[in-house]
This record gives C-alpha cells, sequence and structure tokens, in this order.
C-alpha cells in the first residue's frame, strides 16, 4: 500500500494540472462565443464549457478516456473508428520491423566485437544514422517503395526497423564484451575458438544487455511504424487516427490515438520483461 500511495499523488497531481490546463487553454473561446454574443459569463460556466467543447484546444482527461473508451470498447473491431484495428495494423508493422532490426543489429553487434574492420567503420555510421531525422527518411522510404510497387506493410516495417536496430546494437556490443580478461583467457586455455567464446561466454554475460535494448528497441520500433503511416497518406493505423484527426480538429481522437499507442508500447515493453525474467531465470541468471 505505501508503494502505491507515491504513484497515485503523482498522478492525482498531473490530472490537476492537465484539468488546470484544459480550463486556461479553452476559455479564450469560451469567452470569445460569450462577446459575440454580448453576454458575461461566470468563472463557474467557463469551467464547465472549457471541459465539454467538442473540438477543445486540450481535452479534459474525462474526454480523452471516453474517446479511448469508445474507440477500443465502443465499437467493432473491424470497423474503421475502432482503435482494435488500427491498433492491429500499426502493431503489424511494429513486430515486423521489430524483428528486422533486433537480427540486423544482433549480426552488426558480432561483427562488430569481432572484426576490429567493422569496428572502426560499421559502429560510426550507425552512430551517424540516428542523426537524420526520421520524419526526412520516413517520405523518401515510402516514395522509393512506392516506386517499384511495394505500399503498406513494408516500407512502414523497414522505417519502423531503422529506427529499432541502433539499441539493439549498442546493447549487444556491450553485452558482448562485459566479459572480463580473466574468463576470456580460462577459455583459450580449454583452446576454445571463435565460435565456442560466442556461444559460451559472450552470448550468455550479453543477455541482461540485450534485454534492456530491446525495451527501448520496441518502442522505438512503434515510433517508426507510426511515423511511417504519416507520410504516406495511410488511412489505417494509429499514425493515419492522427493524421486523420490534425486534418479535421478533432483533437479528442488525436489523444485517444495517442494513448492508445501509449498502451501497445507499454504492453509490448510488459511482454519483453516477461520473457527477460523467464530468460534469465533458465539461465541462473535471476531468482
Amino acid at each position: 500500500m505505501r508503494s502505491v500511495l507515491p504513484i497515485l499523488a503523482v498522478l492525482g497531481a498531473i490530472v490537476a494540472l492537465w484539468y488546470a490546463a484544459t480550463v486556461w487553454l479553452n476559455s479564450q473561446w469560451t469567452y470569445d462565443q460569450a462577446a459575440r454574443a454580448g453576454v458575461e459569463v461566470s468563472f463557474g460556466e467557463v469551467v464547465a464549457d472549457t471541459l465539454n467543447q467538442d473540438r477543445p484546444v486540450l481535452p479534459a482527461p474525462h474526454q480523452v478516456a471516453e474517446g479511448l473508451w469508445d474507440g477500443l470498447a465502443g465499437q467493432k473491431v473491424t470497423s474503421k473508428r475502432s482503435l482494435v484495428y488500427h491498433g492491429w495494423v500499426t502493431l503489424s508493422a511494429t513486430l515486423v520491423g521489430f524483428a528486422i532490426g533486433t537480427g540486423l543489429g544482433i549480426l552488426l553487434a558480432v561483427g562488430i566485437v569481432h572484426n576490429r574492420a567493422m569496428d572502426m567503420s560499421v559502429m560510426p555510421w550507425a552512430i551517424a544514422s540516428q542523426t537524420i531525422p526520421i520524419l526526412a527518411i520516413a517520405p523518401m522510404v515510402i516514395v522509393v517503395f512506392a516506386s517499384v510497387g511495394l505500399t503498406g506493410l513494408i516500407p512502414k516495417a523497414i522505417i519502423s526497423a531503422y529506427l529499432s536496430f541502433f539499441p539493439v546494437v549498442v546493447g549487444m556490443v556491450k553485452g558482448l564484451r562485459s566479459p572480463d580478461a580473466m574468463q576470456l583467457d580460462l577459455l583459450k586455455t580449454y583452446n576454445a575458438g571463435g565460435w565456442d567464446t560466442l556461444r559460451k561466454l559472450r552470448l550468455p554475460a550479453s543477455m541482461p544487455y540485450l534485454f534492456a535494448s530491446l525495451k527501448v528497441s520496441v518502442a522505438a520500433s512503434l515510433v517508426g511504424a507510426i511515423v511511417g503511416e504519416l507520410p504516406a497518406g495511410a488511412t489505417s493505423g494509429l499514425g493515419a487516427r492522427l493524421l486523420s484527426g490534425s486534418y479535421y480538429g478533432q483533437t479528442i481522437q488525436i489523444w485517444a490515438a495517442l494513448f492508445a499507442a501509449a498502451i501497445l508500447a507499454a504492453g509490448l515493453v510488459m511482454i519483453i520483461g516477461g520473457i527477460e525474467r523467464g530468460t534469465l531465470r533458465r539461465m541462473g541468471m535471476a531468482r
């Protein structure tokens, strides 16, 4: 109970500040409407109106909760208004991109650790690649793949993989290099080759680093999938919901889609955390 109270206190403070910001940001519309009608409004009327506007500048928490509930449970899962449907479209691109990025990241990390030329050449390029804004790369990827007839899942997965591979590379390089010199020398005395050292020492030692990087990577992969939906004019996916909401000024729809993406990301991270605990327990690294 004591551990829950600080969380509830912080959450309560955030909600209170959110309501205060809602009243402040939406009040100008209320005052403008009252001025046009030639009437005066009390502070209570202003608060009541700002918390229930159809297209507010900042939706109130209860409006976002209603929009989220309606999108998740108030529609058929096959409906174009359902956040479950749009979430699945985004999730499919996220998982494919995450798989590509993870595989590429692990392979690059192994090469970097075992080959000095790759360490000196590939790693700087991997770091430099992350300095390019994804919003600049996404339209180019969409256009290039569309020119060869590839649209939909694959371009979004490539953008997703672009964001997700780097955390895996960094984490795996750190993990593969975590065994100390004494452990490496011990394997040399057993005449262990590079493959045996990788399989029996470096890979097991890198597991905690790998799972830590996978949690970051899967969240980045989701961001990449959403960004990949924005320049493509997609009609499905959480990115498409964000885009259509911005076109028509539906801020409640935008915030509901944002919270749906956050819930999806949290669920993916929790799944990886569960796999991590089971794997490390089986390897004797956790209780």
